[in-house]
């Protein structure tokens, strides 16, 4: 089949040139989208209807009180000052609050100010006093709002330097991005900055605002890390190459890739992914340079031995087409296994990348080939043999010998080192959390910190207490269990602010046990009392707050609450007592996390394992070609246990990317030694043979790799830096893999033994 692809490429070099340019063209249209010029796809609320502000709001929506406006909202405005209870410091917030409201597109904010009154007559009484308020009301202010339990630790911080705007965003008047972010904080401080002395600093967070950031993010560093990854393996290559004319063909191929594909995804929209910016394009530019360079060393020999362009071309595609094939094959098959997973960021990044791998074998297979039989390709050996990796692959060799002369050992030593590692992998836990994407330095990622320390945390979960009806409405044991559970939740330090009726009956005036006060529930504002006890529904609600600390961080904690809840219960057989909430749900169910990466390795194992035996017609290859392929996984997952990292979205990602790259270079040196076994060699011979034909290739291919992955340890972004680490430690593992185990294994297993060799 490459025979004669060959030929049709050489021998209709004009058409070929003709179709590819089309084809560019065509790509190039989806990198002119015009979505990537007018504003994206704005987010609308999950479970929420838009409404305008004119509409009235249903009867059964407090004026006051929604217990999800008070732990979160579209948007969070965080606002910063050290004289909130100062008369500059009233006004300006005050100020800042009525230009907010005055925006077409904000349907409301909830801040202090909005806190129903806890006196006992339920009269409307603002936290904050008029401009005009004598100093000891400002004092008095500061002291009702740290009293009052949905302040305090809620909408505003225990040291009262910042508070919380909870902003809730009507989408119908929405018309791009920033109107759900920078407009926010900018109509908020020029409203605040008009108020002198007030020195307020304002800053946007929330689920909004990190999606926006995330896109924005993702937007920005395409173009950034694309530039990064083709100066680096332009250079990578001079050096290597040690000539102009190989660095240019070759460099043409991945940027064709990398150029089609990122097209293509536009064009299907597909584009969004936040791998997208960053991974997929040094991806694609180090898997397309790594076939390249198979490709180029080829070419390069056949001319240097006197071969024409055209015929050097031919051959090497005849030679190594098959390998660039299978490579790219078993690269897609381990992107190809995301599509299982349940995440949609994994299973898209999948399809993307699997996209790519065969936009990038098209450009290598076809580009490289039409380069050298141009004028391009007249000087394209020049330099061979000069290079660092080809004056010093004799001493490489020794490695081989090394080997060759203890292959039990050495084979015993890495299904041993496979196993152990695998198993060390095995105990990485799942994790995930709400900024692991975003760049360290954003405003959204900078905020949530601090609501993180301020506050306890952004997100939430819930003790959910319910009863039959055997228990009636204001039963003192509600009270009591309500008050035991508090306590629990108070005793961990990762839990933020629990809040539910204990917070509320304490607040109102009285003394005594909150079993003993329960009646006076009745006295609180219904839409305050409804939120945390709700007799109708027989139920009642401890919420509490969570940082953005991954949620591994609270897997023992949860464990223990569990612990303590189910003691309580025991107790008080009449109430039921849950723990739940979208992080508890998480946390119960990120085990998928390992199901998916387990499945997603084990399928395209399989898959690889199938493909390698049928293509090699050897069972045994296939068989000794999984051990040098998970040997680099085992030691990456292995490394990151070592170092206490966790097993998150990304890391899933590049396990399967890795194993893709990870087998390329040993399809190279497999087909490498087939080919010389088929010219009558002994197997150690064919070995030698192959080591030094795909050696230099192998050497190259890492270095650019490795050098490739490490563009990526320079985001600002933590996952890109994750994924790039464990590119960086797979792919050194690889080389060594293939370099040591490889061998070993073949001498040993390749063939039927009458007897040891060792």
């Amino acid at each position: 089949m490459f025979s004669r692809l060959a030929q049709w490429i050489i021998d209709h070099r004009w058409l070929s040139a003709v179709l590819l340019a089309a084809w560019t063209v065509l790509m190039a249209i989806g990198h002119y989208d015009p979505r990537l010029i007018l504003p994206e796809p704005k987010f609308e609320p999950d479970r929420r209807q838009a409404q305008s502000k004119s509409a009235p709001l249903p009867a059964s929506v407090g004026s006051n009180v929604n217990p999800v406006r008070v732990a979160s909202g579209d948007v969070i405005v965080v606002a910063h000052s050290d004289h909130f209870f100062t008369p500059d410091g009233a006004e300006g917030i005050r100020d800042a609050v009525a230009a907010l409201e005055s925006l077409d597109h904000v349907e409301s904010v909830f801040w202090m100010d909005d806190a129903p009154p806890l006196n006992i007559f339920g009269l409307p009484e603002p936290i904050l006093p008029g401009r005009n308020a004598s100093a000891t009301r400002f004092v008095d202010a500061r002291e009702r709002a740290l009293n009052h339990p949905l302040v305090a630790g809620q909408l505003m911080s225990r040291d009262t330097k910042t508070l919380l705007l909870m902003v809730t965003i009507d989408w119908l008047f929405v018309t791009e991005d920033a109107d759900a972010t920078d407009r926010l904080r900018d109509v908020a401080a020029a409203a605040a900055a008009k108020v002198p002395g007030a020195n307020i600093s304002f800053a946007v967070t929330g689920e909004v605002p990190i999606r926006v950031s995330r896109a924005s993010s993702t937007r920005s560093n395409e173009r950034k890390y694309q530039a990064i990854g083709y100066s680096i393996a332009l250079l990578i290559a001079f050096i290597l190459f040690r000539g102009l004319s190989s660095v240019v063909i070759v460099a043409l191929a991945p940027t064709m890739g990398v150029f089609w594909t990122l097209g293509l995804l536009h064009l299907i929209g597909l584009d969004d992914n936040p791998f997208n910016s960053v991974i997929v394009p040094v991806l694609l530019c180090m898997v397309g340079f790594t076939d390249g360079v198979h490709m180029m060393v080829q070419i390069r020999r056949h001319r240097a031995d006197g071969m024409s362009a055209g015929d050097a071309a031919k051959r090497s595609i005849r030679e190594v087409g098959l390998a660039c094939w299978l490579t790219s094959l078993t690269t897609a098959i381990g992107f190809g296994s995301l599509a299982l997973a349940h995440h949609e960021t994994v299973r898209e990044f999948g399809y993307c990348c699997v996209i790519g791998v065969l936009m990038t074998f098209v450009s290598v297979i076809t580009v490289i080939p039409l380069a050298c039989a141009t004028p391009l390709g007249r000087r394209v050996h020049s330099g061979y043999g000069k290079n660092l990796i080809d004056k010093n692959l004799s001493r490489i060799s020794v490695i081989i010998d090394f080997v060759l002369a203890r292959p039990r050992s050495v084979s015993i030593i890495a299904i041993a080192a496979t196993a152990v590692l695998s198993l060390i992998t095995l105990q990485l836990r799942p994790d995930e959390r709400l900024t692991s994407n975003l760049s360290a330095g954003s405003e959204a990622t900078r905020a949530l910190a601090q609501i993180d320390r301020d506050f306890g945390g952004m997100e939430t979960a819930e003790v959910d207490i319910s009863w039959d009806s055997s228990v009636a409405a204001g039963d003192p044991e509600i009270g009591q269990v309500a008050d035991e559970v508090n306590e629990v939740l108070l005793s961990e330090p990762l839990i933020g602010n629990p809040l539910s009726i204990v917070n509320l009956i304490a607040a109102l005036p009285g003394e005594g046990q909150t079993s003993a006060r329960m009646s006076m529930l009745e006295l609180l504002p219904p839409p305050l009392k409804q939120a945390y006890y709700r007799p109708v529904n027989n139920r009642a609600a401890v919420r509490f707050r969570l940082q953005d600390l991954g949620i591994a961080a609270y897997g023992e904690v949860f464990e223990r609450i569990e612990v303590q809840l189910a003691e309580i219960e025991s107790r008080h057989p009449r109430l039921n007592i849950k723990l739940d909430g979208g992080a508890v749900w998480r946390w119960k169910n990120l085990y998928q996390i390992v199901v998916d990466l387990a499945l997603s390795l084990g399928t395209a194992s399989l898959i690889i394992f199938g493909v390698l035996s049928v293509v090699y017609r050897s069972l045994r290859l296939g068989l000794i070609s999984t051990v040098p392929n998970l040997f680099p996984l085992a030691m990456t997952g292995s490394l990151l246990w070592m170092v206490g990292m966790n097993l998150e979205i990304v890391s899933v990602c590049a396990f399967t990317v890795c194993l893709g790259i990870a087998v390329d270079d040993t399809i190279h040196f497999l087909t490498r030694y087939q080919e010389e076994l088929s010219r009558g060699d002994d197997e150690a011979a064919a070995i030698r043979r192959a080591f030094i034909g795909v050696g230099t290739a192998l050497v190259m291919t890492t270095i650019v790799l490795i050098v490739g992955f490490a563009t990526a340890l320079i985001s600002d972004a933590r996952d890109h830096r994750i994924f790039a680490s464990m590119g960086i430690l797979t792919i050194g593992s690889a080389l060594f893999a293939d370099l040591v185990f490889l061998p070993a294994m073949l001498v040993r297993f390749a063939k039927p033994k009458s007897s040891p060799n060792d």
